[in-house]
């Protein structure tokens, strides 16, 4: 099948275009069960109710595991605010809305967020043991709920087509608590621009009736679990800055 180019591509996988549907086709070095897990989290997300993609089918394209989903046709609210930065803070507030709805989703049948943040600091490299079991012993005392977690919930998988806005890319969703959700949106900002990651915290805050403090207690442990996704993009140093914080405030 000729797919042509990728209109996006990612860590785990390139998106193609083809025939009025999204194909999702997955990396090499993930494990085989991998597209199924991911449609699995979507269908969850779905079935809730929530604008999300509908998964049409699951199977091998070209010889590599794939996800085939309804095609929405707009531009990510990402694009939409580099085109008009005026417009950031009424672009947060739409995605604050929908990342509380998420949170309102209960979600007993996906992966713990505490067993996936558990394996993610395990698997940090370049931190000190002592640093990981501080961390984890910090994770065992957290209060973590079952609702449902996007895990990478960002303006760029927000696509707005008419007067709706749909949720893409759920690879990264857990049943875990909503602040550790807002916590890693907080972090995923902070690299961009410092300024957009604080108005998103003070609208998620004003909205939720959470404290700052409540949603950066998740600081260290995010961090650390960054850590292990080896994104090329990352500044590591950044993240350890959480991490080192988390340390001196426990000496």
């Amino acid at each position: 099948m000729n797919l042509g180019e990728p209109i996006a591509s990612g860590n785990t996988a390139n998106i193609f275009l083809y025939e009025n549907k999204i194909i999702k086709i997955f990396k090499d070095h993930l494990p085989d069960t991998e597209s199924e897990n991911e449609a699995h989290k979507q269908k969850v997300a779905f079935k809730s109710g929530l604008r999300v993609p509908k998964i049409l089918d699951i199977k091998k394209v070209n010889g590599k595991q794939a996800i085939i989903m309804e095609y929405v046709e707009g531009k990510t609210l990402g694009e939409l605010v580099t085109e008009n930065m005026d417009e950031v803070e009424s672009f947060l507030e739409t995605s604050v809305d929908i990342q509380m709805e998420i949170h309102t989703v209960s979600a007993e049948l996906l992966e713990s967020m505490r067993v996936k943040l558990q394996r993610q600091i395990k698997a940090a490299e370049g931190l000190d043991e002592l640093v990981k079991t501080s961390l984890l012993k910090k994770l065992e005392s957290m209060n973590v709920e079952n609702r449902l977690c996007h895990g990478d919930f960002h303006l760029y998988n927000l696509i707005k087509s008419g007067d709706e806005v749909f949720i893409i890319d759920w690879v990264d969703a857990s049943s875990g608590d909503p602040r550790a959700d807002v916590c890693r949106t907080y972090i995923l900002y902070t690299q961009v621009s410092v300024e957009m990651a604080e108005l998103y915290l003070k609208l998620y805050c004003e909205k939720s009736g959470w404290s700052r403090k409540e949603i950066l207690e998740w600081a260290p442990i995010i961090s650390a679990a960054r850590l292990s996704e080896n994104v090329t993009t990352e500044d590591s140093n950044r993240l350890m800055k959480y991490i080192v914080m988390e340390e001196q405030n426990d000496e």
